[in-house]
């Protein structure tokens, strides 16, 4: 169940961020250079990294979730060890997947 609610709220949430960020980041792109800076210095403060950290863990929770979701749909998994393992293993490979690729940007190897 807590899955399925994270998945819910993880769309939600990619959803909501990423309309509100394009806006922002289009109205500061046409507003001038000032307006952009702004943005920038909003984004890469350490504050706008921790966002982007959590949005990325809801970007991988939702993928790990929606791809449980489609073993399901094929028929598979609906056993209670299975399922309950499964379903525990979407939080740690989203947390895995989120550390792994923060990693990868902080060395510059992505």
């Amino acid at each position: 169940m807590a899955v399925s609610i994270m998945h819910r709220v993880t769309g939600n949430g990619l959803a909501t961020a990423g309309a509100l960020g394009l806006v922002w980041w289009l109205m500061a792109a046409a507003m001038g250079p000032e307006a952009y800076a702004t943005f920038v210095a909003c984004a890469t403060s350490p504050i706008g990294y921790l966002v982007m950290a959590g949005l990325s863990w809801f970007f991988f929770q939702h993928l790990c979730s929606g791809l449980r979701h489609f073993v399901l749909d094929m028929g598979a998994g609906y056993e209670l060890k299975s399922n309950k393992s499964w379903s525990l293993l979407t939080f740690a490979l989203s947390t895995l997947l989120t550390i792994g690729f923060w990693a990868a940007i902080c060395t510059g190897k992505f």
